[in-house]
């Protein structure tokens, strides 16, 4: 099969198509024919040189992509996720890492909904955001900021979302009350009076945040790993299920969460596909697409 991998770690341009063997499912797993896997920050860090504690020295080539949609070998339309080997015509993974893709899901949404969909639920399940809080999501353009918005909304949170000015309408959209980030942030932002964070962002907002929200189990960094623990400040714990990728799909097939697609690639230009997600801007995801 074909798949975007790289065979030693470097800039976006080791990436590239190469032949590898195909997979083939054991008892217990489902093999998928991918039509779309989304592009993330964690799969250019794997490419970049950082290793996973589950992968081995000897594990090469490395195919990227945690998070795909396709067509199962039984002919069912699925969306799912993995660790890694998602940028390739074909994944194999536990049947409990799929679920149905919903009819009216394009290919392209499907592909990239259930990391940036998962990541934000789960956030908030550990701020524990209900009605009357007044989250603030730093980066709220991005994918998971993007999903996080709309989620909170729906369990009766005010929200408070930075971007770039490029962005406020579409923050503004989303159900969210956009402010700029940059100079005076905290000045536009504390008269909001947040009961609790979500850092997509990192650095001056991270800074900002502690300084904003006096209880620190309320905070949730998704970049500012190291950091975290020193300032007891949460970070997203493993729990993806398809369990829960079904009750997102279902809430997205009801008309009550939308998924924007920024961007998409063929598999064959997945390099540019990293060179884009590197700059850390735009909206919404970025989604490898394969015939």
């Amino acid at each position: 099969m074909r798949a975007a991998a790289f065979t030693e770690p470097g800039p976006p341009d080791v990436l590239r198509i190469l032949d590898v063997p195909a997979p083939e499912p054991g008892r217990g797993e489902v093999r998928v024919r991918v039509k779309a896997a989304g592009v993330q920050p964690y799969d250019a860090a794997v490419r970049a040189g950082w290793t996973p504690a589950y992968l081995s020295d000897d594990d090469w080539p490395r195919i990227p992509g945690n998070e795909f949609a396709g067509v199962t070998d039984d002919g069912e339309e699925v969306l799912g996720y993995s660790t890694l080997r998602s940028y390739a015509e074909y994944v194999v993974v536990p049947e409990d890492q799929v679920t149905a893709k919903p009819a009216a899901m394009p290919w392209e949404v499907a592909g990239g909904f259930s990391a940036g969909a998962q990541t934000a639920h789960i956030a908030l399940e550990e701020l524990r955001i209900g009605a009357g809080d007044t989250l603030l999501i730093h980066g709220a353009a991005g994918s998971v900021g993007t999903m996080a918005v709309q989620l909170a909304g729906l369990a009766g949170a005010t929200v408070i979302g930075t971007a770039s000015e490029a962005n406020q309408d579409y923050v503004r959209s989303l159900g969210a009350i956009p402010v700029v980030y940059g100079d005076g942030l905290a000045d536009r932002v504390r008269d909001h009076k947040p009961t609790a964070v979500l850092d997509g962002a990192g650095g001056v907002a991270f800074d900002l945040s502690l300084e904003l929200v006096e209880d620190r189990s309320r905070i949730l960094t998704l970049v500012e790993h190291d950091r975290a623990e020193k300032e007891g400040v949460r970070l997203v714990p493993f729990g993806r299920s398809n369990k829960r990728l079904a009750e997102l799909a279902g809430l997205y097939a009801d008309g009550k969460l939308s998924f924007h697609v920024r961007r998409t690639f063929p598999l064959a230009q997945a390099a540019e596909a990293h060179r884009e997600i590197e700059t850390g801007h735009g909206r919404g995801k970025l989604v490898l697409t394969l015939e």
